[in-house]
């Protein structure tokens, strides 16, 4: 049954795509994320293996509250790898252990792009006239600022 919540269904499947790339691009992110927590090596292993394990312990909540606001407006969240894959931004580096330092780099990076993505995709709910999902972007932007913000923490010291 259709949602009858004041969006047009057009402009419900311009919302809903948006939030298909974006739970897309964040099981990506997760996944490297755990990927990084399990391969984590150096001085500091216990310190980032615990790092990571919080990170993508919060992005686990983001993917599923994304996936249920797709649900909201009335459309199946994808759920697959393979569905991931093909709608993510973010790309996967499959067989790539990376140092310490470049880990916390690339997850950086990744979450840099999430946040300006997220800026953007604000701006085209409005235009979409769905006020509740820009502002539940704005909710994951500022997730996302802090997130990056810890991984610059952890980078601007000496030790990684």
């Amino acid at each position: 049954m259709e949602p009858n919540i004041g969006i047009s269904s057009q402009n419900r499947k311009g919302v809903i795509e948006i939030l298909k790339k974006l739970v897309s691009d964040e099981y990506i992110l997760y996944t490297k994320t755990r990927n990084y927590h399990w391969n984590v090596t150096g001085p500091q292993f216990n310190d980032l293996h615990k790092f990571f394990e919080g990170q993508y312990e919060e992005l686990d909540v983001i993917i599923d509250d994304v996936a249920e606001r797709i649900r909201e407006l009335g459309s199946k969240s994808i759920a697959t790898l393979v569905e991931f894959t093909k709608n993510a931004r973010l790309k996967e580096e499959p067989n790539t252990y990376p140092d310490a330092k470049t880990m916390l780099g690339n997850l950086l990076n990744d979450q840099d792009s999430i946040i300006r993505t997220l800026r953007t995709d604000l701006e085209k709910c409005t235009k979409y006239q769905d006020v509740g999902t820009a502002d539940f972007l704005t909710g994951l932007m500022e997730q996302h600022e802090k997130m990056a913000w810890m991984l610059r923490a952890f980078l601007e010291g000496r030790s990684v």
